[in-house]
């Protein structure tokens, strides 16, 4: 009984053709892991540069603030924490959401342009 694969009817694939798919690839991934890190590193910053322009640009002001935010959130009861927390989990959301849109276009013709400029695209060692 002979059986036919289809491995057997085509030719292996030469590991220099993938080359320049694994390179755009990893590129690609490396620039989406940098664009999301910087994108959530602005979020977080965010708050506390509201709490810095709150409390007038003082470290002494921020923390008093701080610290009354903390003492409100530790005498409530379990129901208002909950609702808070929920509510600072949407805010978080949204803003991550507004800064990832504000941001995408650039970094999209930033992409397309460093993909269309790749090395291996303009020389053939072949």
């Amino acid at each position: 009984m002979m059986v036919s694969h289809l491995v057997d009817r085509t030719p292996p694939a030469n590991l220099r053709s993938l080359l320049p798919f694994l390179q755009g690839s990893c590129f690609v991934l490396i620039e989406t892991a940098r664009f999301a890190a910087t994108s959530l590193l602005i979020v977080l910053g965010l708050p506390l540069a509201l709490f810095l322009f709150v409390a007038g640009w003082d470290l002494g002001g921020l923390f008093t603030q701080l610290a009354n935010l903390s003492d409100r959130y530790l005498e409530a009861d379990g129901l208002r924490r909950s609702l808070f927390s929920q509510d600072l989990k949407g805010c978080f959301l949204v803003l991550a959401g507004a800064v990832t849109l504000f941001r995408m276009p650039r970094f999209l013709k930033r992409l397309a342009a460093d993909l269309e400029n790749h090395p291996a695209r303009e020389t053939n060692h072949d």
